[in-house]
């Protein structure tokens, strides 16, 4: 089943490829909704959130003749999106401090959460993540939410990895405070 929704998303990119205009509307309607929830994840307002999609599928679109399927086309299209999304946080304000030449303490490995924090609703938690700092909230997000390693987060947000690894562990500490005021 897999394989076959892969095969036919592929035709759906031959297609937009040659100009067909239905093709196009069908990836848009199929993408759409998850594209938009990863940029809202990130920039954690509606109205950049849309923006945000909007433009990524015009580029996309644009661009369709750089993609020659070493990933999926919603690989490629989300990365699109994250970049976007990435942008408009650094037009906002670059909350990401570079720590490369700042002295820092050992940070401990990431820990695990005890059963109390685990029993919080995931929408709580989402609510959480939202008030968080842009910094603190594009890593987390990025970390947990789309899966990414801290090698690739280095490398989407061209900041070093223990950067990362200080804004990821920070983003936790941080959300665990706001959890516990609640």
């Amino acid at each position: 089943m897999e394989l076959t929704a892969n095969i036919i998303r592929d035709e759906l990119v031959e297609r937009c490829k040659q100009g067909d205009t239905q093709s196009f509307q069908t990836l848009y309607r199929q993408y759409s909704k998850a594209m938009f929830n990863t940029s809202l994840r990130i920039v954690n307002n509606t109205a950049d959130a849309e923006d945000v999609l909007q433009e990524s599928f015009l580029d996309a679109f644009r661009s369709l003749h750089d993609f020659h399927y070493r990933s999926t086309f919603g690989a490629w299209l989300k990365k699109i999106v994250i970049n976007k999304s990435i942008n408009i946080l650094r037009k906002r304000r670059n909350d990401l401090v570079d720590m490369e030449n700042t002295e820092l303490q050992a940070l401990p490995e990431e820990e695990g959460i005890n059963e109390e924090e685990i029993k919080y609703r995931v929408e709580e938690v989402k609510k959480m993540i939202t008030r968080l700092p842009d910094g603190y909230r594009t890593v987390l997000s990025l970390y947990l939410l789309e899966g990414y390693d801290h090698e690739e987060i280095s490398q989407i947000l061209n900041i070093s990895h223990n950067t990362v690894r200080t804004q990821y562990v920070r983003a936790k500490q941080k959300l665990l405070s706001l959890i516990k005021q609640v």
